[in-house]
């Protein structure tokens, strides 16, 4: 089990986005997160009259890796930890680590 997936809120802990939040959109393979609004780059896109494509700068998010960033707790207000337990049908679920809540996705 991952200990941050698709869908879960996130801050930048380190890095020129440091202190950001978002929203992971995908992963990509085990070590990187596609986040919501974090690590935008500007990117130079020449027209392509056949498929439609318009030529100009246009912003894209890229990957960032999974050690940069840390869950958020909403109740703490500030990142956090994940933990593993198993619930009552001896399922594992992921726990934040200060208040031992389970996280929502």
């Amino acid at each position: 089990m991952r200990k941050i997936k698709k869908g879960d809120d996130v801050i930048v802990i380190t890095g020129k986005d440091k202190g950001k939040k978002g929203t992971v959109l995908r992963t990509i393979g085990t070590e990187r997160l596609l986040v919501q609004g974090i690590n935008s780059v500007k990117k130079h896109q020449k027209p392509n009259p056949s498929t439609g494509v318009t030529g100009g700068i246009t912003s894209k998010e890229m990957s960032i890796h999974i050690s940069n960033v840390a869950i958020y707790n909403f109740s703490l207000k500030k990142a956090d930890r994940v933990g593993f337990r198993l619930d009552s049908n001896d399922k594992k679920v992921r726990i934040f680590r200060t208040t031992n809540e389970l996280i929502e996705v």
